[in-house]
């Protein structure tokens, strides 16, 4: 009697396990499927803006785009995973370096199989559109609250900008994104305060003259 009810009792021990492993496996398929339906839809709004008219290139553009979506996030937790439990200052160097050189050769690689399917201003679509758009709208707002600027000054505002993008590119996250480009309008304002421009007072103008014109707009 004894042995029976100890077999029963492994039994349903295991089975229970057994069922649990199952929800496991359950939850993290789920998981992965949910994943994989957000970098497709990502992947799919930004090859809406290309202007593409094959069908097949738009195909392969997308499954591009959202295949560095998942390559960049599974690098972002390899790294994540890689730092944990680490102390020692030289070990974590050597993990941030390795990082670093991985995301420099996925990046190129990246845009290499682009440059296969698209050309440049629909590559820069594509970075726009991994990025938030930030660029564009970044770059017009200057323009709007500097009216004044040379063009030597507008060339360096998007050069800053665009150097902003390579980067935020290759984030894992939209709040590192826009932290990142967060440093480099930083340094914009810097640039145009040393060529004394009082940034404070032309924001204020310009959100005296948004204003304006929004009243404007409603008589």
């Amino acid at each position: 009697m004894y042995t029976l009810r100890k077999t029963l009792f492994v039994a349903s021990l295991l089975t229970c396990l057994g069922g649990t492993a199952y929800a496991q496996d359950q939850a993290a398929e789920g998981k992965e499927a949910a994943y994989t339906r957000v970098v497709n839809e990502r992947a799919s709004k930004i090859v809406a803006t290309l202007g593409l008219t094959d069908p097949q290139v738009a195909t392969r553009v997308q499954e591009k785009i959202a295949q560095q979506y998942r390559s960049l996030n599974a690098l972002h937790e390899a790294h994540k995973a890689a730092l944990t439990g680490l102390t020692d200052a030289a070990q974590k160097e050597t993990v941030e370096k390795e990082t670093a050189q991985k995301l420099t050769a996925l990046h190129a690689a990246y845009l290499a199989a682009l440059a296969q399917d698209i050309a440049s201003p629909q590559i820069d679509l594509v970075k726009n559109g991994m990025t938030y758009g930030v660029v564009p709208i970044t770059y017009n707002g200057y323009l709007a609250m500097l009216p004044n600027l040379t063009d030597d000054q507008k060339a360096q505002i998007l050069t800053y900008l665009v150097e902003a993008r390579e980067r935020a590119m290759d984030e894992g996250t939209s709040e590192k994104k826009h932290a990142l480009f967060g440093k480099y309008k930083g340094r914009i304002n810097n640039y145009l305060s040393a060529a004394g421009i009082d940034m404070k007072k032309a924001s204020k103008e310009w959100e005296e003259r948004i204003a304006d014109e929004a009243k404007k707009a409603k008589k």
